[in-house]
């Protein structure tokens, strides 16, 4: 059986975590950029997670995913509540990291004082949406015809669960 480990998110793992990222802009609406972002954009992502619990997920010492928590707003007054983030490499879905890294995050959410995990998700995305519901997410917002990615027009839901 497969063995997955799931470290500090750092600067050595940009790279790789940038080519995972921009499979998911180029081939779906679950990344919402429209085009690329170059590999200096993980030091972006690097930032907005500092004080946050941001994972890279190892399999065999490669990188194969990553999860983090983020700022849902910028202001205190929703310190509160922050936005989860997930990518799995194509080869490896499928194996239970989701859930995995759902779970590292739900138990390192509390630590930093968050109280509920928010999900933005698009509404192409029937597998993201029955995933989440399935792990106790529930649907509190959907924008009609939010996005535009690909030429079509996509909904994004919304779904929190509390922790």
């Amino acid at each position: 059986m497969e063995k997955f480990e799931f470290v500090k998110m750092d600067q050595d793992h940009g790279k790789e975590i940038m080519e995972i990222f921009n499979y998911y802009i180029e081939t779906t609406t679950a990344a919402y950029p429209q085009h690329p972002l170059p590999e200096a954009f993980f030091g972006k992502i690097l930032e907005v997670t500092a004080e946050y619990p941001a994972f890279t997920i190892l399999s065999d010492k490669k990188v194969v995913g990553f999860c983090f928590l983020k700022p849902h707003n910028p202001l205190p007054t929703f310190r509160r509540s922050a936005e989860i983030t997930y990518f799995i490499k194509k080869e490896y879905t499928g194996k239970g990291l989701g859930k995995m890294a759902l779970e590292i995050l739900e138990q390192e959410a509390p630590k930093t004082g968050i109280k509920n995990i928010l999900a933005s998700i698009s509404g192409d995305n029937d597998g993201s949406i029955n995933f989440h519901r399935k792990n106790g997410f529930v649907e509190c917002g959907r924008f009609k015809d939010a996005g535009e990615k690909f030429g079509k027009t996509f909904d994004v839901v919304w779904m929190i669960k509390k922790v």
